[in-house]
């Protein structure tokens, strides 16, 4: 009998569990990340109950966690015991002081973001199959969303503050883009509106990728999910993997094995730097820190992708209602250049007068306050993941190189935002909730102005991608093929956001959860020979979560 542990009224193995091979312990497949892609394929792998699947997680569990449960209670857990944290190197043109929020626990940034839910555009998988990704195109993703499990609505009425209603009213008055009800419904190039959340609007419960792919399922004797088990290097036999070298809570080290294949989706930050420790990387950098090689990909790393965005921050006269989904609810898209297939410039309306950086420069954070964040929806400038330390414990640098495209495209795009905001702001019905612009504040007008206070007070929606990015199978700066195997080894794929070719113009979750939706499809063959849905308790069509002793019962109260 595996031992176990305990969370809730749910029990877990531990890595005793398994069949021993070796001195080590064999699954058939490994996944290395129970976060938002990871979790889609150890459900999809385990619905045959004949596969045998590990997921290590190095967090805990988010069962019976309310305040990972709870949507709105994000923002308490940046920067918590549930946050990697990862700090970013100095930045000549922009915010040194940004910190990227990766989650360690069951679900990954699925359980710790504000699960705001956009399909990606048409123009964003066609754009990645431009790029060398064949099969990733539009018009061959598009099935893959309407099997998510993930329960996706647009914020419930009862959750549409009035403040945020009037925004939506003012940026359509202003700027005369469409209003939207439901974003998913279909393509759009600009317009303002309530987001989609993956969210149980009745007790304000996440249906993030753990409580809809993991939690109905946790009864499967063939799912085995590793938590608090930090994996530190893959263990390769001349090109082909074979396990995954793993620490657990207790300082113990042990050897995962896979039978068939390990699938790592550890997210863009931990995929590049497991796969450095492991020897796999640019041959030069490891070298310099005494790290053997043990496969030459100088891709690894390369291509860091994020959207960055500023900020533009009201005092209001007096107190706003309280209700809301997770105080970002709404927000504005905006098409400037009408040659483009979608927007270049989104708003996120912020409930709250969001000054963390402003705050740093002088700026004063007013006690009632709202916020616009005008974000680059294609930025152009590319950034770096490197490793500063042969110790796998060492933090790597992540180097966005912010602001450092050519012709600043993403410098003047801010530039735009800020300006943009203004004129939602001074426009009813909202004009009259606002007392005052607190940053950068009316005198700061000029454009180069407004680029030095946009770049110091940028900050990021923590969408960090690219790292590991698919390409043709000829592209010696693809890390990963179309069918996201590694280049130049044997039984082990990538399937999380480091393998973004570009960025999308939209969240990226819901793209992260399709990417492991086709990763379980490559493996298993065509969704008809898939073992049998052994579905136990959740509705297939809502993904609502219908279980007891899972996380987050009836009952629970009320970050992509």
């Amino acid at each position: 009998m595996a031992s176990t542990v305990e969370y809730g009224d749910v029990e877990y193995d531990d890595v005793e569990s398994g069949s021993a091979e070796n001195g080590s312990i064999a699954y058939d497949y490994v996944v290395v990340g129970g976060g938002t892609a990871g979790s889609v394929i150890a459900s999809r792998l385990t619905e045959n109950p004949d596969i045998s699947v590990a997921v290590i997680e190095g967090g805990p569990s988010d069962v019976d966690r309310p305040d990972v449960l709870t949507l709105r209670r994000w923002m308490g857990l940046l920067g918590g015991d549930l946050d990697y944290d990862y700090p970013t190197t100095v930045q000549p043109r922009g915010n040194s002081h940004i910190r990227h929020s990766r989650a360690r626990v069951l679900g990954g940034c699925s359980s710790h973001n504000t699960l705001i839910a956009f399909k990606p555009l048409p123009s964003d998988w066609d754009e990645w199959a431009a790029a060398g990704a064949e099969g990733w195109d539009a018009a061959s993703m598009d099935p893959y969303f309407g099997r998510l499990r993930n329960n996706v609505v647009p914020v419930d009425e009862l959750d549409r503050n009035a403040i945020a209603r009037d925004f939506v009213d003012a940026a359509q008055a202003a700027l005369g883009v469409p209003r939207v009800e439901g974003f998913n419904k279909k393509p759009f190039h600009e317009g303002t509106g309530f987001f989609d959340l993956a969210y149980h609007p009745e007790n304000n419960k996440r249906s993030s990728a753990s409580v809809a792919y993991l939690h109905p399922f946790l009864d499967r004797p063939n799912l085995h999910l590793l938590l608090e088990t930090w994996a530190f290097r893959l263990e390769l036999d001349g090109t082909r993997a074979t396990g995954v070298r793993v620490r657990t809570a207790d300082g113990a080290e042990r050897l995962i094995t896979a039978r068939t294949e390990v699938l790592v989706c550890a997210g863009a930050v931990d995929t590049p730097r497991l796969l450095m420790h492991s020897g796999i990387g640019p041959r030069a950098d490891l070298e310099a820190l005494g790290i053997p090689v043990t496969h030459d990909l100088p891709g690894v790393g390369e291509n860091l992708l994020d959207h960055p965005e500023s900020v533009i921050v009201w005092e209001t006269d007096g107190p706003i209602p309280e209700n809301s989904a997770m105080d970002s609810d709404a927000g504005l898209f905006v098409r400037r250049d009408p040659e483009i297939e979608g927007p270049d410039l989104m708003f996120h309306f912020y409930q709250i007068p969001f000054t963390d950086n402003p705050e740093r420069l002088g700026y004063e954070r007013p006690e009632h306050g709202v916020s616009m964040t005008p974000n680059i929806p294609k930025p152009r400038s590319r950034g770096r993941l490197y490793l500063t330390s042969a110790d796998p414990q060492t933090k790597p640098a992540l180097d966005f190189r912010y602001f450092t495209d050519e012709d600043d495209y993403d410098g003047r795009t801010l530039v735009d935002g800020i300006k943009i905001a203004r004129q939602v702001a001074a426009s009813e019905p909202l004009a009259h909730w606002l007392k005052r612009e607190v940053a950068p504040g009316p005198e700061v007008t000029s454009d180069e102005e407004l680029s030095a206070y946009a770049r110091s007070v940028a900050h990021t929606v923590y969408h960090p991608a690219g790292t590991c990015r698919m390409g043709a199978v000829d592209d010696e700066q693809a890390v990963v093929a179309p069918d996201l195997k590694i280049r130049g080894l044997e039984g082990i794929r990538i399937a999380d956001a480091s393998v973004f070719p570009t960025m999308p113009a939209v969240n990226p979750m819901i793209g992260v959860l399709m990417v492991g939706e086709k990763c379980a499809e490559l493996l298993t063959g065509a969704s008809g020979t898939r073992g049998a849905d052994r579905t136990t308790g959740a509705d297939k069509a809502t993904g609502v979560d219908k279980t007891t002793g899972a996380a987050g019962a009836a009952g629970t109260s009320g970050t992509a």
